[in-house]
């Protein structure tokens, strides 16, 4: 009616489950061609910079579960990806098998490289995680650094060839842009369905006020130990996919630079939000190239930009929205200004 007050539009309804498997399988059948036209035509370089996204993806989404939707603060996830980068490729590269059956053992060494990392995820989750706040990042730190000194002054494990303080090389190379962003799509639709079920509930009640949500009964050590254990699964998977992309490991590049590096992400993107860290993932892959050409002043441009956009967006990118929300917010906004008819 006319003069009466303008009513928002509500927002339209999530999709049918059925429709968004769907839209997964699409998304993953689309992956197989994409990768040989890829393969094809793109520059190697562009295409290993595409291969780096997905790994830091997979990396930056299953540190948020923990870090920014749990509210823990973990500094030990290049140690999960370590684990499952060495464990993958030391088997890998002793056995070597080949034709069909080097692709099923390659998945099989993904499965247990992730398997490995997050039974370790278990063993430190279970003792530290009763730890809150800077004791826990400590903890954690502290795991990553234990699991870099093991690696560097292990140069065999009876028949396997570790490396050492050397690296371990001439590993089988098997990942290609096909696997990482399946595996892009996998964790990705994990994290966000975990977070949106019952149990994701008591991850976000753990990270609001701990206190609150053991008085209403929720088993906070135990949801932590979960966040860490799923997590630590598919930082371990990116471990190992790095490995047989690059076909070297090298302990340095485990360190807690790499640690740090995948917590920027989570901040820069936004604590708890999926799509906002995919985002922040994906500009600090790509910029630090785009600045090679700047040479030396590189890293000293890359730093500055980091806190600049720290000082203006403190929050993240995102905040804790997610980016369709952030438009269907904008356009109920419109809905709500428009004059009743």
């Amino acid at each position: 009616m006319a003069g009466s007050e303008p009513q928002p539009r509500l927002a339209p309804p999530a999709l049918p489950s059925w429709v968004a498997n769907l839209i997964i399988v699409a998304i993953l059948a689309v992956l197989w061609p994409l990768n040989s036209v890829l393969e094809k035509n793109l520059n190697p370089y562009y295409l290993q910079i595409l291969v780096i996204i997905g790994i830091n993806i997979i990396l930056a989404t299953s540190l948020n579960l923990i870090n920014g939707i749990t509210g823990q603060f973990s500094l030990g996830h290049a140690g999960f990806m370590a684990l499952g980068g060495y464990v993958a490729a030391v088997l890998f590269k002793h056995y070597q098998p080949s034709g069909s059956a080097a692709i099923l053992f390659f998945l099989g060494m993904l499965l247990f490289g992730g398997i490995v990392a997050a039974t370790a995820g278990l063993l430190i989750g279970i003792p530290t995680l009763r730890l809150r706040g800077d004791y826990l990042a400590i903890a954690t730190l502290g795991f990553g650094e234990i699991i870099g000194i093991v690696i560097n002054n292990t140069e065999h494990i009876g028949p396997f060839l570790v490396g050492g303080a050397s690296g371990l090389h001439g590993i089988p190379a098997y990942t290609n842009f096909f696997w990482v962003y399946s595996w892009v799509v996998i964790c990705v639709v994990c994290v966000w369905r975990i977070v949106h079920s019952t149990r994701g509930k008591a991850f976000l009640a753990v990270r609001e006020d701990e206190i609150a949500a053991a008085a209403t009964g929720v088993d906070t050590a135990y949801q932590k130990v979960i966040a860490f254990l799923i997590g630590a699964f598919f930082a371990g998977v990116a471990g190992a996919l790095s490995a047989m992309w690059f076909s070297d490991l090298d302990p340095g590049s485990f360190g807690f630079i790499r640690s740090i590096e995948i917590v920027v992400m989570v901040v820069l993107g936004g604590s708890g939000s999926i799509t906002g860290v995919i985002l922040a993932a994906i500009v600090l892959t790509y910029l630090p190239e785009r600045l090679r050409i700047l040479h030396d002043w590189r890293m000293v441009i890359y730093s500055l930009l980091l806190i600049l956009m720290m000082l203006l967006r403190p929050e993240g990118l995102l905040g804790r929205r997610e980016l369709w929300w952030t438009r269907r917010r904008l356009r109920s906004a419109s809905a709500a200004a428009e004059p009743s008819t």
